[in-house]
């Protein structure tokens, strides 16, 4: 599939288009000799991978992309396997999913949640897609998750950070392997202490949907659990490319420390235009002036480019990790496309893997067993070490890494280093913990 087919408007099937993605009425169908929606029933089994093409998140869809074409190659036993070798499960064999090669669709998110339930339903309806996956936005997530639960298929979802997605917007037919904003926060606190004390003042510029919300709830009451006083808190478009009249307010405001609760795109805008107005020279109070990008990637710091040095945030995943896992996929990613993998990457790549995987241990392509494979299962072998599915909320549990700019980077894929890898009980949580308070996982909906 060539670069200029992702480009394209809709939903592609290996290579040729297969419909666009036009507004269809949430109604699904399953036949009546099937037990649940899009049952396989000849030779091959349809994913869906929907993901941002364009839009302030293009850049991590693109390998988004990238990795699930990987995975797609591995299932079908292409390549030399990635991570089905290092993974504790030992249920795929390479050829396919239950005997079924694996082919896929994909469609353009454009980082709006309208755009991607209607990729998502073309899928599902003309593609006859079993399962969908991908995103790089928590609204998105939320919308084709619930999508997902009243079509009766299997979501996997891909970058979504918000509390609310294993939260009050939880699904039975959702799982998520991405952390969150209150792991975010739970990892940085201790970090940001030992660099910058306990007595700062913190101002916050925050993307206006429900992942910056949950990201700048979790980082305040974090940090103010540590001492640090919030001036203010300020809600910036998802659409927003010039953040100066945002970062202008933030020099007489009286703080010493900016959090920028952006992503992708919006978080190398508003960096740029912090450095730009002199905040990392600036001192306030004889206190040296700080930033903090609680949530970021390799690929964001290679747009920030000289501007992310020395800047502290977390990431669910690195390259540079060294378990087994880690360098296999490195090394498969790195054979194919000539560079190392994002977290955004591993994290596709990881779905698509799980699903299979459940799907092999189930014996079934129905959601309501594949769930159930997925619900409580404890893995290792795929990064971050021994990792576990709650079965109360289906979010996973793993270590955290909390990263920074590095101040000589030898290339520009070491812009970012490990500063330390958070064990997963520090970001454990209760499942009804008042910042994930309000949601239902429901049944599990098969769609017949």
């Amino acid at each position: 599939m060539s670069k200029t087919d992702f480009s394209r408007r809709g939903v592609l099937r290996t290579g040729a288009i297969a419909g666009a993605g036009v507004a269809l009425p949430t109604i699904f169908t399953a036949s009546s000799a099937s037990a649940f929606t899009n049952e396989p029933t000849g030779s091959t089994v349809t994913l869906g991978f929907n993901v941002p093409q364009t839009g302030p998140y293009a850049d991590e869809g693109a390998d988004e992309l990238r990795a699930y074409e990987l995975a797609v190659e591995h299932l079908n036993g292409g390549g030399d396997g990635g991570m089905m070798n290092t993974f504790s499960s030992k249920s795929l064999k390479g050829n396919g999913i239950l005997g079924k090669k694996v082919e896929y669709v994909t469609g353009d998110t454009q980082t709006k949640s309208d755009a991607a339930r209607a990729s998502a339903k073309s899928m599902i309806e003309k593609d006859g897609a079993v399962m969908i996956t991908g995103g790089s936005s928590s609204g998105v997530a939320v919308a084709v998750q619930g999508l997902c639960q009243e079509a009766g298929v299997i979501f996997m979802a891909g970058l979504t950070h918000s509390n609310d997605t294993t939260g009050k917007d939880r699904k039975a037919n959702g799982f998520r392997h991405f952390f969150n904003a209150y792991m975010s926060g739970a990892a940085l606190a201790p970090v940001l202490q030992n660099l910058y004390g306990s007595e700062r003042r913190a101002y916050h510029l925050t993307a206006d949907y429900n992942w910056g919300w949950t990201q700048q709830e979790s980082i305040q009451a974090a940090t103010e659990a540590l001492g640090w006083q919030t001036v203010n808190n300020v809600l910036t478009p998802l659409a927003q490319t010039d953040f100066s009249s945002y970062i202008a307010p933030v020099i007489n405001s009286g703080a010493d420390v900016l959090v920028l609760n952006h992503y992708g795109g919006n978080m190398v805008n508003s960096l740029t235009n912090a450095v730009q107005f002199g905040l990392r020279e600036k001192q306030v109070n004889g206190t040296d002036f700080e930033i903090v990008v609680p949530l970021y990637s390799e690929l964001m710091a290679k747009g920030a480019g000289q501007n992310i040095k020395g800047i502290v945030g977390s990431q669910n995943w690195d390259w540079k990790l060294q378990d087994e896992g880690t360098k296999a996929f490195v090394q498969s990613f790195g054979q194919k496309y000539g560079f190392p993998p994002s977290q955004a990457a591993q994290t596709c790549y990881a779905q698509t893997l799980l699903y299979a995987d459940a799907v092999e241990r189930a014996g079934s392509f129905n959601p309501c067993a594949v769930g159930a494979a997925l619900e409580g299962f404890e893995f290792d072998g795929l990064g971050n070490g021994p990792t576990l599915y709650r079965a109360e909320d289906h979010q996973c549990f793993k270590d955290v890494l909390v990263v920074r700019g590095a101040e000589n980077p030898q290339d520009e894929f070491h812009l970012v280093e490990i500063v330390e890898v958070t064990p997963v009980g520090q970001v454990t949580y209760p499942h009804d913990h008042p910042m994930f308070a309000g949601g239902d996982l429901g049944k599990c909906n098969p769609g017949a």
